[in-house]
């Protein structure tokens, strides 16, 4: 199964305001997001640089939602409760072989 993981900012201006706190808990986001490519569970992860408003954003693949949710859940930011998210899943067209 895949899943399409946003990452909500708790305010507009955060990639550009984090306090000390969370730009540490955000780097520890980033190590964790980095792990679980690593491992082959998230396809692709990273800022999107939408002009509306950037999100982070990755897409996974789990064998159910619940596991989806808690892989989520344990992200850093997630846990700290700095950031939300959503979470969409995902029918995947086509994907590039390595």
């Amino acid at each position: 199964m895949y899943f399409f993981f946003r990452l909500v900012a708790p305010r507009p201006t955060y990639h550009l305001d984090m306090s000390e706190t969370e730009r540490a808990i955000m780097l520890q986001h980033i190590d964790y997001w980095t792990m679980l490519t690593d491992e082959g569970t998230s396809l692709l992860f990273g800022p999107v640089l939408d002009p509306k408003g950037p999100f982070g954003m990755a897409v996974m693949e789990v064998s159910s939602e619940e596991e989806a949710h808690q892989l989520v859940r344990t992200d850093p930011v997630i846990a700290a409760g700095i950031c939300t998210y959503e979470l969409s899943p995902m029918r995947i067209g086509s994907i590039r072989k390595a």
